[in-house]
């Protein structure tokens, strides 16, 4: 280890205010920068993995439970259901690990707009005070995703689909057998809950899925990839 010079005051201003003289030495800074970035891409890709395998498990669930409940006639129906609440459970442990990975994504996307991007093309900054956003985060870290846009983009991206071939395949389970429409609704009861409270309770649940999934938000997220005609938002909110 490194013995500290014998004069060495780690409580004068000098010493505590050292990483301060990197702002106005140019070389400096853009190499702390490279450090700043490299640093916050490695936590981007841990998160973004977290969230990878939180879609596997949803996905592995979800085909274990088909392949179970068709396999023979007298699986229970229910099943299925269990495997929607499952699924909705991976749901909101992907939405927070995203709001959380947004947070490093958007110090990333930070840095390209205003560092790299400008030292390949000069022609300016995404934003004038690019380095006084990033000083602010890193001091007060924030999630800048809202709850309710992290569930709506993992519902669009994965979850909605899964959803709804679990909600189908519990209504072919149930009709497939059934003689009529009355039948199956019986059929659909599980325990002493009746078979049209079931279907009503599931019929609701899929609405309110299906509106969170197409309700239309402003976009917080930063730095996620999409099409040409969604609006890039500027600023952190």
């Amino acid at each position: 280890m490194t013995e500290q010079p014998s004069d060495f005051d780690p409580d004068s201003r000098e010493e505590r205010e050292v990483a301060g003289e990197a702002a106005t030495d140019r070389d400096e800074f853009l190499s702390l920068m490279g450090h700043t970035y490299r640093g916050e891409l490695s936590r981007t890709t841990s998160w973004r993995t977290r969230i990878d395998r939180t879609t596997n498990w949803a996905v592995v669930l979800t085909a274990s439970l088909l392949t179970w409940a068709f396999s023979t006639d007298t699986r229970p129906h229910y099943v299925l259901l269990v495997g929607v609440v499952m699924v909705t459970v991976f749901l909101g442990i992907e939405a927070r690990r995203y709001r959380v990975y947004d947070i490093w994504r958007s110090r990333v996307r930070l840095l390209e707009e205003n560092v790299f991007a400008n030292a390949l093309d000069p022609e300016g900054v995404e934003q004038s005070n690019w380095r006084e956003l990033l000083s602010s985060d890193l001091r007060e870290p924030t999630i800048k995703t809202p709850a309710v846009e992290a569930v709506g983009r993992r519902l669009r991206r994965v979850y909605f689909p899964l959803l709804s071939v679990l909600v189908g395949a519990w209504v072919v389970r149930i009709t497939v057998f059934a003689e009529s429409a009355e039948s199956a609704v019986a059929t659909a009861a599980v325990g002493s809950v009746p078979g049209t409270a079931v279907v009503g309770g599931v019929a609701v649940y899929y609405a309110a899925v299906a509106a969170a999934t197409v309700w239309p938000s402003g976009r917080q997220a930063k730095g996620a990839l999409e099409s040409d005609d969604d609006t890039v938002g500027k600023e952190w909110k």
